[in-house]
């Protein structure tokens, strides 16, 4: 059985690049209010991370909370983290419950950052079966997915920050 169509994939790359370089601009800015489609949003604190043995253990971490636990049976499957090589993309590995990340590379460390690691989290969490996939990657489900750790781990004014650009890109929401 071959997946669906990933028809959403590339609004929601486009949609998750413009909210990591509102975060990146408040970051270089000292300033965390943004405005967004109207409305003033002060931007929580997003994680980054130093190596991959970091990013290692916030995976771990975010997999072992109650709430995660409770909400998605693929929590309890452990995941691995390695280094990717080249520059341009991290990505989960469904056969082997691998998340692969580029590594800094000339002063750069793009994908050692919250949003990029809960996006590949939110793949690990889809419940339907790797060998026989029913959804699309970047489908309805999975961008629920994606919001509901941004909200509940980043905060909701990340969750609603992501969710904005999100629909203004086009993408479907469940």
């Amino acid at each position: 059985m071959k997946r669906p169509r990933d028809t959403q994939r590339t609004a929601v790359y486009d949609a998750e690049g413009l909210v990591r370089t509102m975060f990146d601009r408040a970051d270089e800015r000292g300033l965390r209010v943004v405005d967004v489609m109207g409305s003033q949003v002060t931007l929580p604190v997003e994680r980054k991370f130093a190596s991959i043995d970091s990013v290692q253990d916030y995976v771990d971490r975010v997999l072992a909370l109650n709430w995660v636990r409770s909400t998605w049976t693929r929590a309890a499957t452990p995941v691995h983290v390695r280094a990717r090589s080249g520059n341009k993309a991290a990505h989960y590995e469904s056969d082997c419950a691998t998340i692969a990340v580029p590594e800094h590379r000339n002063g750069n460390a793009w994908a050692f950052r919250e949003l990029v690691v809960l996006h590949e989290v939110a793949h690990h969490l889809d419940p339907s079966d790797p060998e026989y996939p029913t959804v699309a990657p970047h489908g309805p489900e999975y961008v629920d997915r994606y919001l509901t750790l941004v909200g509940e781990i980043i905060g909701p004014e990340a969750a609603f920050v992501l969710r904005t650009m999100l629909l203004a890109g086009g993408v479907r929401l469940n």
